[in-house]
């Protein structure tokens, strides 16, 4: 089993930065492949990045692509998520996620750990 913590969150203006991070608890991140989505209220929880065990392949949500950057650091068990370029409709509460598997990552359902979130909103 594999506790999750998101940090990073709060308020930015549009065109601003943030960084979140996911630390996890235990020995064994780097079996993990791992996860970020996102739900703004009243809104379905969306995918936004994913990323491999190894770290060799990462996937983006259209929406994001070339404004976000998924990374890890196995040797700190941290998985992070760069958002630049930040526009009014990033806002959300942002969760990581870690899954054994890495055969479907887009779906919720594809990962069995959450973290508790962390909040992102962005003033235009």
């Amino acid at each position: 089993q594999v506790q999750l913590v998101e940090s990073g969150g709060g308020l930015v203006q549009a065109g601003g930065s943030l960084r979140l991070s996911c630390v996890a608890s235990g020995r064994t991140f780097s079996m993990y492949a791992m996860g970020w989505f996102r739900q703004a209220p009243g809104k379905e929880r969306e995918f936004v990045s994913a990323i491999s065990r190894s770290g060799g392949r990462t996937y983006y949500a259209d929406s994001v692509k070339g404004r976000f950057t998924i990374a890890r650091d196995n040797a700190k068990n941290t998985v992070y998520l760069q958002m630049s370029s930040l526009k009014p409709e990033d806002t959300a509460v942002y969760y990581c996620a870690a899954d054994r598997t890495f055969i479907g990552f887009i779906k919720p359902a594809d990962y069995r750990y959450w973290g508790q979130g962390t909040q992102v909103t962005v003033s235009s």
